[in-house]
């Protein structure tokens, strides 16, 4: 009988764990963000739901050009609960990411989200890496309609290919999906990741590393 309790008291604990990996279900109609609390909760505090206007579930923008002129030249422009409030949640957001000719959306991961994403002009050369050990390379180039998905926290890009300018729509799986640049997190933390390890780690010399984090 003991046995028979530690195993279901396991089991129990085990599919909490599961459960509390994701983000839970709303337990009412909505949270709309309160964007001014100073409550500190896992999400954001819910404003008075008999203050809640049409304005809070309605975001304009996207029909709009981000601007490309940088580094990796490309824009993403977020719709998180941050820019609007009814999304608190919800579990999903999304974006729109802008492309110059054969700009980037330089290899980066969510960690707490699946993305989906549809080309809706222009060209990507899209594509994601699995896991240790097997590291594949997973790609393919999309048209204007075209549709893929980044498995979530897996290292993934987008690039635009051809003379004109790309446009893309994103959906994330979380109302906050969190964005880690690989190239940032790695040369560009605060405070710096020391450069021996980074040396060992990428097998250059340091100079290379000293290099490179000057950059970031």
């Amino acid at each position: 009988m003991s046995n028979k309790l530690t195993l279901w008291s396991f089991l129990a604990l085990t599919l909490g764990c599961i459960a509390l990996a994701y983000e839970p279900s709303p337990l009412q109609d909505f949270c709309v963000a309160d964007i001014n609390s100073a409550a500190k909760v896992n999400g954001v505090a819910c404003k008075n739901p008999m203050q809640v206007q049409a304005e809070d579930f309605f975001f304009s923008g996207l029909h709009l050009r981000g601007n490309t002129s940088n580094a990796v030249g490309s824009r993403v422009t977020p719709v998180f609960a941050t820019q609007l409030p009814g999304l608190n949640t919800l579990g999903i957001s999304m974006v729109r990411i802008d492309y110059a000719p054969w700009g980037i959306n330089p290899p980066h991961t969510h960690p707490r989200a699946t993305e989906i994403l549809t080309v809706v002009e222009g060209s990507l050369e899209v594509g994601f890496v699995t896991s240790n050990p097997d590291n594949r390379f997973i790609t393919k180039v999309l048209k204007k309609g075209d549709v893929f998905v980044f498995p979530v926290g897996l290292v993934h890009f987008q690039r635009s290919v051809g003379n004109g300018y790309a446009v893309a729509i994103a959906a994330l799986s979380s109302q906050n999906p969190g964005a880690i640049t690989i190239a940032n997190a790695v040369f560009g933390s605060n405070s710096p990741i020391p450069a021996d390890i980074l040396s060992k780690a990428f097998q250059v010399d340091k100079t290379v590393v000293d290099q490179l984090q000057t950059k970031f």
